[in-house]
């Protein structure tokens, strides 16, 4: 097997490790890993390198994404998404224009603070591993840019937009912050990569797609050069 990047149009229902663990025994080799983690419930671009090509994946640490994204306003949940444990529900903002106004004011760069279920290490120990053990911790805050935001459309309650951003920016918790500055609070209901860096989801492939190449002996087409 040659060294490269894949490119993988991710499903929902699964992990970023699921993937790989997929992958193996489709590819029959074990050295591969991902450039940055998606949700289970997100779907779209997860790059996968693979053999001598994972060498490169700390060159792209600091690549900027582009996501496709829901929010849903009148909502909290304790995962800032729509699949977390519900901690208040009521009235949500219907005025188009402030609505407009308020996601737009996120353009920029800022300070965002980590969502309490995410793999953020503190202490060594994984942000959502002290949330499942109901331990409340200070949560860390990172420095984000979103330097685009197009509104898509706005039916209160839900809002869809698209965002450009630099890594490490938490869709959940713009939702979460768009939500609070409101005054009704929001969750991500739903998320979609589909760029990272360079690499576009136009030339990402599903896992299945992924195997049908490899059955017909024309992986080599799908797989990236470093």
């Amino acid at each position: 097997m040659k060294s490269g990047i894949l490119l993988i149009n991710k499903e929902e229902g699964m992990t970023s490790f699921d993937v790989i663990r997929k992958l193996r025994p489709i590819l029959k080799i074990r050295k591969m890993g991902h450039f940055g983690t998606l949700d289970p419930n997100a779907t779209g671009l997860l790059p996968i390198a693979i053999e001598d090509a994972t060498k490169v994946i700390s060159k792209f640490e600091y690549s900027y994404k582009e996501y496709y994204a829901t929010l849903k306003l009148g909502l909290t949940t304790d995962t800032y998404d729509i699949w977390g444990k519900v901690k208040s529900q009521g009235d949500y903002e219907k005025d188009i224009d402030k609505i407009k106004d308020t996601i737009l004011s996120f353009v920029g760069k800022s300070t965002q603070v980590v969502p309490p279920y995410s793999a953020k290490k503190v202490n060594g120990k994984k942000l959502y591993e002290y949330a499942r053990e109901g331990i409340e911790i200070e949560l860390p805050t990172t420095n984000i840019n979103i330097l685009e935001l197009d509104i898509l459309d706005i039916n209160p309650p839900e809002v869809s937009f698209r965002v450009y951003c630099s890594k490490g920016t938490y869709i959940r918790s713009l939702c979460h912050d768009i939500g609070n500055k409101l005054g009704c609070g929001g969750v991500m209901s739903a998320l979609q990569r589909t760029r990272v860096g360079d690499f576009d989801i136009k030339d990402a492939y599903t896992i299945s797609e992924v195997k049908d190449k490899v059955d017909a002996g024309t992986f080599d087409e799908i797989l990236l050069s470093v």
